[in-house]
């Protein structure tokens, strides 16, 4: 299988002892694309996933503040991230979003920080990962306001709602990301959204370190499970692994843009020279 796993945490300190050993068994698993979820802790490190694009020509990258953390948001915060967002493997803006289940930030800091980082995601003409979570009405809300006219689209991730919040995302832009929570007995309403939408809106994703698939449940979760999830989909669809796979890939590179083909790897050097030639094209394939 050809896996793209579209939503990974590998800064994560879950890692710190294996790191290397874990991405290895990610490409032994079939992975070929990775993006690196670039929140890191919160703002005191926006940078968190740059350095495995410039280390791995396989990985790419986002920037952004989780709502978690919105409420340590300065405005040099948001300064730093877009000047982070020119790096030519930083692909998407993310993740960000509402979650009013633990409600670690004020609501209203949340959505404030939420529409910031949205501006400026559209000035960088980037895609949004979405994080929601209990707070589908507002998120979705917002995203008709604020995110839908720009065209740009993005990625619902670790879907966890009905499918009339998918297909309304759907209409907006939005490719569906299942994670490994699909997989889990008592998630038959996930499996019922992934079966009921089209292919071509659909991805697969791990967010390790959490969210281990069924047969790895209770421990720590990595980009090599995403073949679980694929397996999964698979199985409420009637299609092979082999197609899921393929399908979410073609659905990833075709949302971002990519070339059907490996990332080269980026320097700083070639950073700092992207960021003095405005590098980023509005439409077509994205050259790296």
């Amino acid at each position: 299988m050809e896996l793209i796993d579209s939503h990974a945490h590998i800064d994560f300190p879950q890692f710190a002892e294996d790191r290397e050993a874990m991405l290895d068994r990610a490409r032994a698993a079939g992975v070929t694309t990775l993006l690196a979820i670039g929140t890191g802790p919160g703002p005191e490190k926006l940078d968190s996933a740059i350095p495995f694009v410039e280390q791995y020509d396989w990985i790419v990258a986002t920037v952004g503040i989780h709502p978690h953390e919105a409420k340590e948001v300065k405005p040099a915060h948001l300064e730093e991230l877009s000047r982070l967002a020119k790096h030519p493997k930083v692909i998407a803006w993310g993740e960000i979003g509402l979650d009013y289940f633990y409600d670690h930030s004020p609501r209203e800091v949340q959505q404030k920080v939420f529409r910031e980082q949205m501006a400026l995601a559209e000035q960088a003409k980037l895609p949004i990962i979405i994080h929601c979570r209990d707070a589908w009405a507002d998120c979705l809300d917002m995203l008709e306001q604020f995110w839908k006219p720009t065209g740009l689209g993005g990625i619902l991730h670790c879907f966890s709602s009905t499918l009339e919040d998918a297909r309304r995302g759907i209409e907006m832009g939005f490719l569906i990301s299942f994670a490994g929570n699909s997989t889990y007995p008592k998630a038959q309403n996930l499996r019922d959204v992934a079966r009921a939408l089209p292919l071509e809106k659909l991805l697969i994703e791990t967010d390790s370190p959490y969210l281990a698939p069924q047969p790895f449940r209770g421990k720590r979760n990595e980009p090599a499970y995403v073949a679980e999830v694929a397996r999964t989909l698979a199985s409420v669809r009637n299609l092979s692994p082999d197609e899921v796979a393929a399908a979410t890939a073609d659905n990833f590179r075709r949302l971002f843009r990519l070339p059907g083909r490996r990332f080269p790897r980026s320097s700083s050097l070639e950073f700092d020279a992207a960021q003095e030639e405005g590098h980023r094209a509005a439409d077509g394939e994205r050259d790296f």
